[in-house]
């Protein structure tokens, strides 16, 4: 008799979890409904997650693949207001698409106040009735603090500032507990014992980037409500190439020296020696055809907003891609231009070694105003005077306050800029772009900020 009642006890416990799971559901589905639409260009990340109970989060959290849920503390969120359930919902889609559980290295209490912080600010600053709330004296006065710079306030940078601030232990501890949202007990970036998960990073990037593409084509008054939104995923989505995979934009088809495993013969090759000693019947090729970098020009912005320090960082990212094995051609045709307002100086490299030297002795000319004209010009005179046989792209380093052609050149052309200083208002269509994010360059290169000197 109490086996068996035991047995009915067990299967209500079962059927009474299996409800609290599918209200869950049902709480999280109605959500992401709500949210969807009025952000149309949400769709897929909003439908990104599958649902788990799990009554040691509080309220929900998500590792980028599921959303975890305390039955009770959903449902009574829900009950007090649906608002805060939808805005909960999209803070949690807002941690995925600017993958805040990946960053490493971080003060982890500093870097989770500073992504629900940022998360926060975007849906406060969205003009969409799904998740409009009042905003407190403290949230309004934090923003203010913090916008007072008129930069895009990504996690990055309230990071930066949150520091900088070094605000006593009892403030640290208000602003917790204002923009407290989710728990991030399920990002990989809290647990230094995981193993960062690749597919993870590639399914929110290709997500963030459809989404960007969605936002720019949809209404007007769709991406007026974003707010920042679109502003920040242009960012995110810019931060994240390579510099390596930026540069092989610029390769090309060639035969260089060395053996092609792929059209060799093994078999005829030791056939021969079995057979007549010393003498293979087929020789590994000599050439072989690979698809490096070979030719491009690197146009440096010598004008007063130019730090000769950034410079020379710069130049050795390039220099430490340049010698990498695989990426470039031993030989190579690379013009170092200098450029203020006209052309200060032309120097062709034919090597890694050429570039060192370079660099050991770089002297920067120029600090004019900013023209990018002339150094377009002048690398299309050397085209047509055969200076480059397959000029495949120009890339130029700057801050880019300047002027830029209103002709397309014959090449393909990429600005770099560094994060802090961008301005992307009048870059021509025709030009890729790649955004180097300050704190995270000086960091790699050991750059301190307000370090000068030309």
């Amino acid at each position: 008799m109490e086996k068996r009642q035991g047995s009915i006890a067990a299967e209500d416990r079962e059927e009474a979890q299996r409800r609290l799971q599918e209200i869950g559901c049902q709480i999280l589905r109605a959500s992401r409904d709500e949210l969807y639409l009025g952000m149309r260009f949400m769709d897929v990340a909003l439908s990104s997650f599958m649902y788990c109970m799990d009554s040691g989060v509080s309220p929900f959290g998500t590792d980028g693949n599921t959303v975890y849920f305390h039955p009770s503390q959903l449902g009574g969120l829900y009950r007090q207001n649906r608002i805060l359930v939808n805005r909960g919902y999209l803070h949690m889609v807002l941690h995925c698409i600017f993958r805040h559980m990946t960053k490493q290295g971080m003060d982890g209490r500093y870097w989770n106040l500073s992504c629900d912080i940022a998360a926060e600010h975007i849906i406060d600053g969205c003009d969409q009735r799904a998740v409009r709330f009042s905003r407190s004296l403290l949230r309004r006065e934090t923003y203010r603090k913090l916008e007072a710079e008129k930069k895009t306030l990504h996690a990055e940078r309230i990071y930066k500032l949150l520091r900088q601030w070094e605000l006593p232990q009892r403030d640290i501890e208000k602003l917790e507990r204002e923009f407290y949202v989710d728990d991030h007990r399920y990002w990989e970036n809290q647990n230094p014992q995981k193993r960062p998960d690749p597919n993870l990073n590639k399914k929110w990037q290709e997500i963030d980037e459809r989404m960007e593409t969605d936002l720019e084509t949809f209404s007007k008054e769709a991406s007026e409500k974003s707010g920042s939104f679109l502003e920040q995923l242009k960012i995110q989505n810019k931060e994240r190439y390579d510099y390596k995979e930026f540069l092989r934009k610029f390769s090309v088809l060639q035969e260089e020296l060395g053996v092609d495993p792929d059209t060799f013969d093994y078999h005829f090759y030791s056939y021969g020696l079995s057979l007549y000693g010393n003498m293979p019947l087929i020789e590994p090729q000599e050439t072989k055809e690979v698809k490096k970098v070979k030719e491009f020009a690197v146009v440096i912005d010598t004008s007063m907003s130019c730090s000769g320090a950034l410079v020379r960082k710069f130049l050795e990212e390039t220099y430490s891609v340049l010698t990498e094995e695989d990426g470039f051609f031993k030989k190579v045709n690379v013009h170092m231009i200098q450029c203020d307002e006209e052309v200060q100086s032309d120097v062709k490299i034919t090597s890694s070694e050429e570039l060192k030297e370079y660099m050991e002795h770089l002297q920067l000319f120029g600090e004019g105003g900013t023209d990018f004209r002339p150094a377009f010009e002048h690398c299309t005179r050397m085209v047509e005077q055969g200076e480059f046989e397959n000029l495949k792209g120009l890339i130029y380093f700057t801050d880019g306050y300047g002027i830029y052609p209103n002709k397309m050149p014959p090449y393909q052309t990429a600005f770099v800029f560094l994060e802090e200083e961008y301005k992307d208002a009048d870059v021509p269509s025709w030009a890729m772009k790649l955004i180097l994010t300050g704190e995270e360059w000086r960091e790699k290169h050991g750059y301190k900020t307000g370090e000068t000197g030309n």
